[in-house]
């Protein structure tokens, strides 16, 4: 027979595990705070021709034999440690996002950003939505930065006006290939396909969004409606709708989106929420159809597009230099 046990024994419980996660985290800043102060004494005696690279396998070799069982001081890790210092030279700027994230999340950013931007956005991101390591590295597959810069999200201009904020929450385009659906699939297939993977659907939908239901009954003039899918996003303090679309966007499904976001807004929004925002999430759209439809919308809404496979990042980051040369001619131009 199993005794219930007291009350206080769960929160002295938790209490435990609160400072566990602060003690891994102090111990997280201090090694990160090291390894930034041992990159920069590399990088400046190498930058002052004091130290060759022979000199850093000395180092380690002279580390290993005077501090036995000392891991993580090897001479491939003490450039990285140089390379993390020489990407965040302004320790004072950059430590409160720099401190928050573990070694190998670094190394990742390191190893695989084309340049500081994408590295800042990363770094940026992986604080913000609490990536796990294999979450990161998959945000690097799906081309997340690049797909971010050449195509932002697409939303109607009472979104921004609403939710000023709004447009660093939803996306041009969400990634589901972890759904495994074949080309040809019907709307119920990625319906039950999202349930059955509701939590991947949340990490890429992104930190704030929370589940409310599915096919949610809408009861409009004594006739039932069911939407797709509905969220609550704690950020923005407003539902979001979203309907799928396993075709092209049409600028007529707005209508329909228009329908569900009204009834919300009588029916289920909280006093002290803000107005609902609907996501029509559509198998492909056409980006100046998309414009048409959005600029004199009184809707506040955006239209994305789901995929269902890794994107060619090889292409993307194709389209992202060409698109930053464009930049650099377009600001070269107006200067002169």
């Amino acid at each position: 027979m199993s005794i219930q046990p007291p009350a206080d024994f769960s929160e002295i419980a938790q209490l435990i595990a609160t400072a566990k996660q602060r003690a891994v985290q102090a111990v997280n800043t201090t090694l990160i705070e090291l390894y930034w102060q041992i990159g920069e004494r590399i990088s400046r005696r190498i930058a002052a021709s004091e130290w060759g690279d022979g000199v850093v396998e000395q180092l380690a070799r002279y580390l290993a034999q005077t501090q036995p069982g000392l891991r993580g001081f090897t001479r491939a890790n003490l450039f990285r440690m140089r390379q993390f210092y020489e990407a965040y030279p302004d320790w004072e700027f950059v430590s409160p996002l720099v401190r928050q994230l573990p070694w190998t999340h670094h190394l990742i950013i390191l190893n695989q950003s084309k340049r500081p931007e994408e590295r800042a956005f990363y770094l940026r991101l992986a604080v913000q939505e609490k990536w796990s390591k294999r979450q990161l590295e998959r945000q690097f597959k799906a081309a997340l930065f690049e797909r971010t810069v050449l195509s932002p999200a697409k939303v109607s201009p009472l979104v921004t006006q609403i939710h000023p904020e709004a447009a660093s929450v939803f996306r041009d385009s969400y990634l589901v290939e972890f759904l495994e659906l074949p080309d040809s699939h019907a709307e119920a297939d990625l319906h039950r396909g999202l349930l059955a993977r509701l939590k991947e659907f949340l990490i890429e939908l992104g930190r704030g969004f929370c589940f409310v239901g599915s096919e949610y009954p809408v009861q409009v003039g004594g006739r039932d409606f069911a939407l797709d899918l509905l969220f609550f996003h704690r950020g923005l303090n407003c539902l979001v709708a979203i309907e799928l679309k396993v075709g092209r966007f049409k600028p007529e499904y707005l209508g329909k989106l228009n329908f569900y976001l009204e009834a919300l807004d009588h029916n289920a929004k909280k006093p002290h929420e803000n107005p609902a925002i609907g996501v029509l999430l559509c198998a492909s759209k056409d980006d100046e159809v998309v414009e048409y439809a959005l600029s004199r919308s009184t809707l506040p809404a955006s239209i994305a597009e789901y995929q269902t496979q890794l994107p060619d990042k090889a292409l993307l980051q194709a389209k992202l230099h060409e698109f930053y040369l464009q930049n650099a001619s377009d600001a070269a131009d107006g200067d002169e």
